[in-house]
């Protein structure tokens, strides 16, 4: 759903103390645009810098500090000791399906051989079960012999179902990253485990869900460890094995996720991806192959986040989970094999049922156009809900807008939502929700964060929804949230655009939010020949820069923008002078090594 008016936008330069960028760049000895890009974002001091280019096992923050573990780790070990049955309640996505991997992988390898973990898992059904822990499933399991239960990714605000754990005479534990209700708190449980939740001292608080799993692993396996005649060899094989090749699954749903990659987030993502490049795991290999990942080099976040990822999600949305998890769990690779090419099918129909369905929402926008809300909520009840969260992106994509994307199913409607830089879409639900348990309040259920939220309520009370969220929006969303300033890190000139620069460069991944993919910026720019369209609807520039010997091909994809229209727009020919903002990237094609130019805005100069 590219645009010919999207854009241009205003641009910004990032500031940075010279002083200190001449420091930085002297001390690492990296080009001045690389220092000036960490001094703009915050990244001063030397040491600090050096952890960055250098990540390790020993900035991973110990998971003992949070809120409610020593409770959790002990019941654990109390239930493997005693034989008990333990339930590992999931979730649909690539977050939920590879925390209860982690999980069930490190409960199991701290139960001695001769008497094994009793560890099942539960992974709902997104259409049947829908989000959340379900107190007919945990009734199911304690009537099985379960007494002990540990949610992942999910159960923050699982009140009831802990109420119902409770009556049960069920030991719950909640491992979740979601935010709590401010109203209601937390809920009932033996311990919970949530960086976000109040009163927690661990000091990183945007962890993804498998993440906070993964650090309830690593505590499990500490303990452990610590209570081995040979602690130190132990901690010595638990920091070169176990925990780097745990932290393959928990990298790709942080990247997954989009949660902020700084901190510890970009700890986790940096090293899980440098493991990725020797995927031992048959599961993983096979999904790396049939991802089509090059098996001599580590991927990257990028591909991670659309290549892997939507294939481990699209199990979740048009078919079961559960097929993920037994993936990475498996040793057979024949039947690694078999359901990685289930996946990518999986995924091939995920892509139909999405193009579909986007037909249908430009339409809506198209006529929407002369009346934009300040939050488009589109509805169609032929839309598949394992795919709203998808098409609410690209809605985003689309406008810059915040969107809420539903479909219907027996008088009721289940939405996902997605949010624009600045406005946070959980409390926006919370406050249009109105009061809890009354009949004014709008929703069956809603929950997430400030760029992403699920919800449901009943089909009559849509119209309520877009008043209220129009209302809302009318107070809320500023003229900065609605058209941002296009950041850019640094004007360059084409002699700055060098292989040791590009290094350095690739060295500030893993990119994400949080840590931007850099755009900069460069000006006075001539085209060397006509505009070329590529498949009609891409575009390519020659471009040079005076007293530069020289030249770079820019590419503008026409995902956002449509390109060649905004070209016939702005009435380039050969010899137009242009400013260009741009992403650099290393060429694909080996027959044509070098670096070129990704537009991302352009203007006449």
């Amino acid at each position: 759903m590219p645009s010919a008016s999207a854009g241009p936008r205003q641009w910004t330069i990032a500031p940075a103390d010279p002083t200190a960028t001449a420091s930085l760049a002297a001390h690492l000895s990296c080009p001045p645009p690389i220092a000036h890009l960490l001094v703009a974002r915050g990244l001063t001091d030397p040491t600090a810098a050096d952890a960055f280019f250098n990540p390790s096992i020993k900035d991973l923050l110990d998971p003992r500090l949070m809120l409610g573990m020593d409770i959790a780790v002990v019941r654990i070990q109390q239930a493997v000791r005693a034989s008990e049955p333990i339930l590992i309640y999931g979730d649909y996505d690539v977050d939920g399906t590879t925390a209860t991997v982690l999980l069930k992988t490190a409960i199991e390898r701290i139960a001695p051989k001769e008497s094994p973990a009793r560890v099942t898992y539960h992974v709902p059904h997104r259409l049947r079960e829908g989000y959340g822990m379900q107190t007919s499933v945990l009734a199911q399991h304690a009537a099985a012999g379960v007494r002990l239960v540990i949610s992942v990714d999910t159960g923050i605000r699982a009140f009831a179902a802990a109420a119902e754990a409770k009556s049960l005479g069920l030991d719950l534990i909640v491992t979740d990253h979601h935010l709590p209700d401010d109203a209601q708190g937390i809920p009932e449980a033996l311990a919970v485990l949530n960086p976000a939740q109040p009163g927690c001292p661990y000091p990183f608080k945007y962890l993804c869900g498998a993440a906070v799993a993964f650090k309830l692993a690593h505590a499990l396996l500490l303990s452990a460890a610590e209570a081995a005649p040979d602690v130190e060899i132990q901690r010595l094989r638990l920091n070169r094995g176990l925990i780097p090749s745990f932290l393959k699954l928990v990298a790709i749903a942080t990247i997954a996720d989009s949660v902020p990659l700084h901190g510890e987030n970009r700890v986790i993502a940096a090293l899980g991806l440098r493991e990725l490049r020797n995927p031992v795991q048959p599961g993983l290999r096979a999904l790396m192959q049939i991802a089509q990942i090059p098996p001599d080099r580590a991927p990257t976040a990028t591909e991670v986040g659309f290549r892997i990822a939507p294939r481990i999600n699209a199990a979740g949305r048009m078919d079961i989970a559960g097929d993920v998890v037994e993936l990475f769990l498996t040793r057979d690779p024949a039947r690694a094999t078999e359901l990685a090419e289930k996946l990518n099918r999986l995924n091939d129909e995920r892509r139909a049922t999405e193009a579909t369905a986007l037909q249908a929402i430009e339409a809506q926008l198209e006529n929407a156009a002369d009346s934009l809300p300040r939050c488009f909520i589109l509805d169609d009840a032929n839309w598949h809900r394992g795919v709203l969260g998808i098409l609410a992106s690209r809605v985003v994509d689309r406008t810059g807008l915040p969107a809420l994307v539903l479909t219907h199913e027996e008088g009721q409607a289940h939405g996902s939502g997605r949010s624009i830089e600045g406005f946070h879409l959980l409390d926006a639900l919370t406050a249009v929700h109105g009061e809890i348990d009354t009949p004014d309040a709008l929703f069956t259920r809603f929950g997430g964060h400030a760029h992403a939220v699920g919800f449901s309520l009943p089909t009559s009370r849509i119209e309520l929804l877009r008043e209220r969220m129009r209302l809302y929006g009318s107070t809320r969303l500023t003229p900065t949230m609605l058209a941002p300033p296009l950041q850019c890190e640094a004007e360059l000139r084409f002699s700055d655009l060098t292989p040791e620069f590009f290094n350095w460069l690739t060295r500030c991944e893993p990119f994400g939010v949080g840590n931007r993919e850099p755009l900069f910026v460069t000006r006075n720019l001539t085209l060397a020949a006509p505009v070329r369209i590529i498949k009609e609807k891409h575009i390519c520039l020659e471009l040079e820069q005076n007293g530069e010997s020289r030249r770079f091909s820019a590419l503008g994809w026409s995902r956002i923008i449509d390109w060649p229209a905004r070209c016939t727009q702005m009435a380039l020919y050969k010899g137009s002078i242009i400013d260009a903002a741009y992403r650099i990237k290393a060429k694909t094609n080996p027959q044509f090594p070098g670096l070129e130019m990704e537009l991302v805005d352009i203007r006449k100069a």
